[in-house]
């Protein structure tokens, strides 16, 4: 048995992955502790869990848009993070003393605090963005990157270190995706493609599956957790796009109460759904391009149509295309018309669907929760 700390990221899809890793290592015999924003993951970890609390910072919402978008969250809400767990995660890793800290990728001053420690640690790289770079990336992103990374340096008090890139572990990084949708794109060294790590949510709602017309087909629509307040517009043309569909799909929105005003009666809606359950009764997702949404769709052979808002959403949705696993479209500026064609070549033209499971297949290959656990069983070991 082996001793393990585990540092989040305090948002949805970021949990949802630490939280499905957690439960594979305690499966296999193995310690798990938390550190991190207590009201988070006391619901998920349960009352028995051991957490070192960090206190919670937020997330603000903004309106940016695109890969622009991503310096905003690097200034706006990962820097302040990191600076302000940094000190709770150096006692975490202090008073546990696990043999391995796995790091959320953007949670670089847990790496800090490990590194310092002397103590081995993965990254767990829930996107894309810092591991597959796009190709249309800002100019001189990289480089401002690295920056950013110094100012945690500095706030450690401890001098840059040029061959440690803290959003990459020198020892491990874990990536939950597949050969399937990075291609050849050339990995960070120590990276082990593993796919998707699924398990179970405890703070899942119910689903009104009385409503579920099961003779149609279903759609889910859902733009994830950090832009809904930048939907409304889309959730509009959605509906317009799939009204003349009414009679053959029934839609599942996820949106915020009140999103859709006075929304038709061929539409499911609700504030939260158990993605887990419903994905294997679905027959396509429209969604952001959230890495958590899309590999949780593709494990389940559903395709997709991805409307990429900013952050690393572009390129995933790059990738789902390039797969042939779905279709890339504008969030933006998508007309319904267009929007019609996307869900209706997902429903009905077979390619898509046999690519989604053949990305399926790629994720069963890499093994999952169970390859996961023996990467960093064999790390904790020494290997």
């Amino acid at each position: 048995m082996a001793r393990f700390l585990i540092v989040p990221l305090p948002l949805t899809g970021h949990l949802n992955a630490a939280l499905a890793l957690g439960q594979a290592l305690a499966a296999s015999g193995h310690h798990v502790a938390w550190c991190g924003a207590e009201t988070d993951l006391r619901p998920l970890v349960g009352p028995n869990a051991e957490i070192y609390p960090t206190g919670k910072r937020y997330y603000r919402q903004d309106t940016g848009r695109g890969l622009e978008a991503a310096r905003t969250l690097w200034t706006g809400y990962l820097i302040p993070l990191n600076r302000f767990i940094l000190d709770p995660a150096d006692a975490a890793v202090a008073e546990y003393r696990p043999d391995v800290v796995v790091v959320d990728q953007y949670a670089v001053a847990a790496g800090l605090a490990a590194h310092r420690r002397g103590v081995r640690w993965a990254s767990l790289c829930t996107g894309a963005m810092e591991l597959t770079p796009p190709s249309w990336e800002l100019p001189g992103h990289q480089e401002w990157v690295a920056e950013q990374l110094a100012r945690i340096w500095a706030k450690a008090g401890l001098p840059v270190d040029p061959a440690i890139d803290l959003r990459f572990s020198p020892y491990l990084v874990l990536a939950l995706t597949s050969s399937a949708l990075v291609g050849t794109a050339p990995l960070p060294p120590q990276c082990r493609l593993v796919g998707p790590v699924l398990g179970k949510r405890p703070n899942d709602p119910a689903f009104a599956w009385q409503d579920w017309d099961s003779g149609r087909r279903h759609v889910l629509i859902t733009v994830g957790t950090l832009a809904e307040h930048l939907a409304r517009d889309f959730y509009a043309r959605m509906l317009a796009a799939l009204a003349p569909l009414a009679a053959q799909v029934q839609p599942v929105l996820v949106a915020p109460a009140g999103a859709v005003p006075d929304p038709p009666d061929w539409l499911l809606t609700a504030t939260r759904v158990p993605m887990l359950e419903l994905l294997p009764e679905l027959d396509a997702v429209v969604c952001h391009g959230g890495m958590g949404t899309v590999t949780e769709a593709l494990a389940q052979g559903v395709p997709l149509v991805v409307a990429p808002i900013r952050h690393d959403q572009p390129a995933v949705a790059a990738q789902v295309a390039g797969a042939g696993a779905g279709i890339a479209v504008s969030f933006s500026s998508a007309s319904a018309a267009d929007l019609t064609s996307a869900v209706t070549a997902v429903l009905t033209e077979p390619a898509y669907r046999a690519a989604a499971r053949r990305v399926a297949e790629s994720f069963t290959a890499a093994g999952g929760g169970a390859a996961a656990v023996a990467e960093l069983a064999a790390l904790a070991a020494g290997g």
